[in-house]
C-alpha cells in the first residue's frame, strides 16, 4: 500500500465510524427513504461540485450510465435503506458490526467473477477478522429475536454494497474517476428513493432540529462524499477483498462511540473479538492486492 492508501484508508475508518450515530438518530423522525433522498441529494450536488472544480469529465456513453444506475441501486440507496430499517432493533455500534462482513463477501465476489481463488491469507484475516465480529455481536443475537430479522436485513444491505463495489471497480478500470462515477451514482440512488418514497407515500418533510440536521450534514459530507471517494479509491488500487477490511476496523471505533453515547456494555467475548478484529487488521494490511 502506499502513503495515499495509507490516508484514504484512515479517512474511511473515521468517516464511516462516525457515520452510524447520526444514522440511528435520523430512525423514527422522518422515513428512511426520505432520509436518503435528502442525504444523496446533498452528497450528489457535492460531488458534482468537485468534480467541476478539479475539471472532471461528467459526460459518458449510456454503457457507463448503466454502471453508474448500478452503483446508484446497490452503494448509494438500497444499501443504506435496508440499514436504516435494521437500526430500529440494534444499538449503532452493532450496525456497524454487521457491515464489517463485507470484507468476506468482497473477497469471494471477486474470486466468482475473476474465476480464481482468494489467497490463503486474505481468507485467514477475513476469517479472524469476522470471527472477531461474532464474538462482539453474539450476546445480542442470545438475547433479542428481532435482533436476528436486524441482521438478515443488514446481510442483504452489504450484499448490495459489496455488488456496488464490483460496479465501481469496473468503471475504474475504464478510467473513469471516482468522484464522476459518485456524482451520477449517488444521483441516481436519489432518484431511486424518491421514486420508492413516492410509492410508499411518504411525505418529504424535514425536522428541524439540531440532531437531525447536523447528522445530515455529516452523513452528506464526510460520509458519503469524503469517504466514499477513498474507499471507491482503495477499492480501484488495492482491490475490493483489501479494501473492504476497512469495514471490519471501523466497527471498533463505532462500538467505542456507542458505548459512550449509547450505553453499549462490552463483554468479554467483545474484548476478545476486539482482539481478532486487530490481528486480522494486521494479516490483511500484510498481504499484496489482487
Amino acid at each position: 500500500m502506499l502513503r495515499r492508501d495509507y490516508l484514504n484508508y484512515a479517512l474511511v475508518v473515521f468517516g464511516w465510524s462516525t457515520s452510524w450515530l447520526p444514522l440511528k438518530w435520523q430512525v423514527g423522525i422522518i422515513a428512511p427513504e426520505v432520509s436518503l433522498v435528502w442525504r444523496f441529494a446533498i452528497a450528489a450536488l457535492l460531488c458534482y461540485l468537485l468534480v467541476r472544480l478539479k475539471g472532471l469529465p461528467l459526460r459518458f456513453p449510456l454503457r457507463y450510465h448503466i454502471r453508474f444506475f448500478l452503483m446508484g441501486i446497490f452503494i448509494f440507496s438500497t444499501n443504506f435503506m435496508l440499514y436504516y430499517y435494521a437500526s430500529v432493533h440494534l444499538a449503532s455500534g452493532l450496525l456497524a458490526v454487521a457491515f464489517s462482513a463485507a470484507s468476506m463477501v468482497n473477497i469471494l465476489m471477486v474470486s466468482a467473477l475473476t474465476v480464481r481463488p482468494p489467497r490463503l491469507s486474505q481468507l485467514v484475516a477475513s476469517a479472524i477478522g469476522l470471527g472477531g465480529i461474532i464474538l462482539i455481536f453474539w450476546p445480542e443475537l442470545d438475547v433479542s429475536n428481532k435482533a436476528w430479522i436486524s441482521l438478515m436485513l443488514c446481510t442483504a444491505g452489504t450484499i448490495c454494497f459489496c455488488s456496488g463495489n464490483q460496479v465501481s471497480a469496473s468503471t475504474q478500470k475504464d478510467d473513469v474517476p471516482v468522484l464522476s462515477a459518485n456524482s451520477w451514482g449517488m444521483m441516481y440512488g436519489c432518484l431511486f428513493m424518491a421514486v420508492i418514497a413516492l410509492v410508499r407515500g411518504h411525505e418529504f418533510t424535514v425536522v428541524a432540529s439540531w440532531t437531525y440536521l447536523g447528522g445530515l450534514v455529516w452523513l452528506s459530507v464526510f460520509s458519503s462524499v469524503i469517504a466514499f471517494a477513498c474507499y471507491l479509491s482503495l477499492v480501484g488500487s488495492i482491490g475490493a477483498g483489501k479494501a473492504g477490511y476497512a469495514t471490519v476496523v471501523f466497527p471498533v471505533f463505532a462500538l467505542m462511540i456507542s458505548t459512550m453515547v449509547e450505553g453499549y456494555v462490552w463483554t468479554g467475548l467483545g474484548i476478545i473479538g476486539i482482539v481478532c478484529v486487530l490481528a486480522g487488521n494486521l494479516i490483511m494490511a500484510r498481504t499484496k492486492a489482487t
